[in-house]
């Protein structure tokens, strides 16, 4: 049929995710990490799988290879990982689960480059598929340095082991590619990236993570836009004046100032979370809740947004750098003294920046983005502010004009949703105060579901793809970021520092949006 997209063996149809997730348990198979010494599996992934292995449960076949330089041998990788797991999860570690769980855990010992350990990864492969019965079904998950991954791609194609999906043809088991962000550093990188992958793997076997899509804040956007008839009618430019949108973090660059020298808050933080956040928020209504509909209404956002070049970017924009200050009682370093940073960085810790959705349901609507690491708390929300009433029937009672109806979206660290509306204060005469209307997850559901990383690697063996970033998605987002960073680079070096830590960023980023008389949302 024209316009079919065929999907691999394996891949599950999303059911349509009403209120809680239908939870499913996936077919065996077998997890590649390669970089698995790594900071992102201690902390994250390993916690997050031995958590699907007992809560779910993963099969009992399920299997994890590590792959890294280490010259570790299985037993010291199932000793590491133990570590892993006792310090990441949050409650007591069932000594049985695990140790069930740390037999299914191998080691391969090799450089990123070397095709000799991706020949013994494959004879690796090839036994646990005959021993556990796995059915050829593999993840190779990169969480390595991003420089390795076309190195590792390359090699996994010419070992035999990328096994391509071909419509129409046999397949032994499924094959799937998980990349964690960045996705490339620019437009032309990412696009090299993309080919790269392109040369082994199907775009329908590849999953961009971005743990952000995995929080439950995130996930609801689609069932409280779409499930709830009384928002979606004024979903839209005829009653809504703005959105603000703030990652907001308290921490500084945690003794990673070699990334963050080549990265910044634009490419860290706005083409990635945010902007998939827009697209969520901005989106139309899917025809059906599958990856490619869900998909497909996100990319025409991202075209819809005019990207900032030239003087567009120089008025839109508003790039900053922490200096010294305070944070939780105590004197912190400006961003150039910390370790890592050059002592005359021109690299942005702060980026606020006004964009516009050319199109019929958001032409004329401002959305306001800033991300910042050092300001005063950690906070991520969405707030949604509706028109001002257009005439107020109380005028004569001498009451004040209302504040304008608020909606917020809150992504962490308290998950939850806030409306904000007008109430008569109670006692005689006519005052008008506005009030809250409080949802939290944590208190409505009593329950806690799996955390971001779980939720995603579930998807994933479970081939849904819905929460994942598709190949036109990141090159469109990063189309947006190019126009900033091509300006940037051709402007004199920043007066920076330009912001003390602890405080909400450059007095310029308050200008930017109260040129358009309005103000950024007191946290």
């Amino acid at each position: 049929m024209t316009g079919t997209t065929v999907a691999p063996p394996g891949t599950a149809v999303n059911p349509l995710r009403e209120g809680l997730r239908l939870e499913q348990t996936p077919p065996p198979c077998t997890m590649v990490i390669f970089g698995v010494t790594g900071d992102l599996t201690h902390r994250k992934l390993m916690p997050s799988l031995y958590e699907l292995a007992v809560d779910v449960p993963l099969p009992a076949n399920f299997s994890v290879v590590g792959f890294a330089r280490r010259d570790w041998d299985d037993e010291q990788f199932r000793q590491e990982m133990s570590d892993a797991v006792h310090k990441g999860i949050k409650g007591e570690v069932d000594a049985a689960a695990w140790q069930n769980f740390a037999q299914r855990l191998n080691y391969v010992s090799s450089n990123f480059d070397d095709p000799e350990g991706y020949r013994r990864l494959g004879e690796l492969l090839d036994r646990i598929d005959a021993e556990r019965n796995i059915g050829g079904n593999r993840i190779f998950y990169l969480a390595t340095p991003p420089s390795f991954y076309p190195v590792i791609v390359r090699h996994l194609r010419e070992a035999g082991l990328a096994r391509r999906f071909v419509p129409g043809e046999p397949e032994r088991g499924w094959t799937r590619l998980v990349i964690e962000k960045p996705f490339g550093h620019d437009l032309p990188s990412s696009q090299a990236l993309n080919n790269e992958i392109a040369s082994a793997f199907a775009e329908s076997q590849v999953y961009r993570i971005d743990h952000y899509l995995g929080k439950e804040t995130v996930q609801n956007l689609l069932v409280f836009r779409f499930a709830n008839e009384i928002f979606e009618p004024i979903w839209n430019r005829h009653y809504i004046d703005h959105v603000q949108m703030t990652v907001a973090e308290a921490i500084g660059i945690e003794g990673r100032g070699q990334f963050y020298e080549e990265a910044g808050a634009l490419r860290d933080i706005v083409q990635n979370h945010m902007l998939q956040l827009l697209s969520l928020i901005a989106m139309e209504p899917p025809s059906s809740i599958t990856e490619k509909t869900v998909r497909d209404e996100k990319v025409q956002v991202l075209q819809a947004i005019a990207p900032p070049r030239g003087r567009t970017a120089a008025a839109g924009v508003v790039r900053g750098q922490y200096g010294p200050g305070w944070a939780d009682g105590r004197a912190v370093p400006g961003y150039r003294q910390e370790q890592g940073a050059a002592p005359d960085s021109p690299v942005e810790t702060y980026v606020a920046l006004k964009l516009g959705i050319d199109n019929f349901r958001w032409a004329g609507v401002p959305f306001y983005l800033r991300t910042g690491k050092r300001l005063p708390q950690r906070a991520t929300e969405i707030a949604v502010q509706f028109n001002r009433v257009p005439h107020l029937l109380f005028t004569r009672a001498g009451t004040m004009r209302p504040e304008p109806n608020l909606l917020i979206l809150r992504i962490q660290p308290d998950e939850g949703i806030t409306l904000r509306f007008a109430a008569k204060v109670p006692g005689a005469g006519m005052q008008i105060r506005s009030v809250n209307m409080d949802f939290f997850y944590g208190t409505s559901f009593l329950a806690k579901g799996p955390d971001d990383y779980a939720r995603l690697l579930l998807d994933c063996m479970l081939g849904d793809a819905t929460l994942f970033a598709r190949r036109d998605e990141v090159e469109t987002a990063w189309a947006i970021c190019n126009g900033i960073m091509d300006h940037w680079a051709a402007a004199p070096d920043p007066d920076f520092p330009n912001y003390e830590a602890g405080t909400w960023g450059p007095p310029e980023s308050d200008a930017l949006i109260e040129r358009d008389g309005r103000r950024w949302r007191r946290l």
